[in-house]
């Protein structure tokens, strides 16, 4: 295992899981995430949560909308969650490209550096302003991949040279297809380029809507990139996303096809709601 991803899906499993909740310090594994934007946001959230209080990192997490209210319940999810924890990850509310590349660019000169990168929904930053689709000109994917890129391993040095070994700087992106009208030809296009800078990615399909319970969900599959990156733990896995009427998520293993459920669930719906500064990076 190796990626913060494998670590989120492990926190909240609703059954039991083969090894502890923990990220391997020595592999690389900047993550792409594929899906709807309802499903690929709340898998955000939920790594920046996990990375802040079980792992203890700093985290950046970059989003054009404010979250007004979630999607998910974390205290339905954990009850003995303190909210309190959640201070170590920081919401920046970049509202266009130029924004965004000058945030990342000076990320260096932060006195406390993240550790995790997470960019939410990174199509509404490559839309040119006429509403092309972004397959009409990819070298700003490109560059915004390379700056993550470039930007991730120099905190990491930074990181290191100041002692604070809890491995490298990771980023997280997410990806929607629907932002261009469903077009599969322009999403595969995207990420064919992100993914020359990403090692592992994770496509998100929904399976399951229920209009009159509020449930759903979605099969998740989580791969490498490169074959290379198999050798190195992060193997193909697959799992289903469940978030409940009540906002409460759990996570279940799909082996050889069938999920892995918990012969007795005890969900608290105890809601709870998380403040946020709607600031941009000085």
């Amino acid at each position: 295992m190796g990626d913060i991803l494998e670590v989120v899906f492990r926190r909240f499993a609703s059954g039991p899981v083969t090894s502890d909740v923990s990220c391997s310090p020595g592999v690389e594994s900047n993550t792409v995430v594929n899906g709807d934007r309802d499903s690929s946001r709340c898998v955000l959230f939920l790594a920046a949560v996990t990375a802040a209080t079980d792992l203890g990192l700093k985290v950046l997490f970059f989003t054009q909308t404010a979250f007004e209210s979630l999607q998910v319940s974390l205290r339905g999810s954990l009850p003995g969650l303190k909210l309190t924890a959640l201070k170590n990850v920081k919401f920046v509310y970049a509202k266009t490209l130029e924004e965004f590349l000058e945030d990342v660019a000076s990320l260096h000169e932060l006195d406390s550096p993240p550790s995790l990168i997470i960019v939410d929904d990174l199509e509404r930053y490559l839309r040119r302003p006429r509403g092309g689709p972004v397959q009409d000109d990819l070298s700003p994917v490109a560059h915004v991949a390379a700056l993550l890129h470039d930007t991730a391993a120099f905190l990491t040095q930074i990181l290191h040279d100041r002692g604070e070994n809890k491995g490298p700087c990771r980023f997280i992106v997410s990806v929607c297809p629907e932002c261009d009208g469903g077009d599969t030809q322009a999403a595969d296009v995207l990420l064919s380029v992100l993914e020359r800078y990403l090692q592992v990615r994770c496509t998100l399909e929904e399976v399951r809507g229920d209009g009159v319970t509020g449930q759903k969900e979605w099969r998740v599959y989580r791969s490498a990139t490169r074959p290379l990156q198999d050798q190195r733990g992060v193997q193909a896995r697959q799992w289903c996303l469940v978030v409940q009427s009540s906002g409460a998520v759990e996570f279940r293993q799909v082996i050889d096809g069938e999920q892995e459920i918990p012969e007795e669930q005890n969900i608290s719906r105890e809601e709870g709601g998380v403040e946020t500064d709607n600031k941009h990076l000085n």
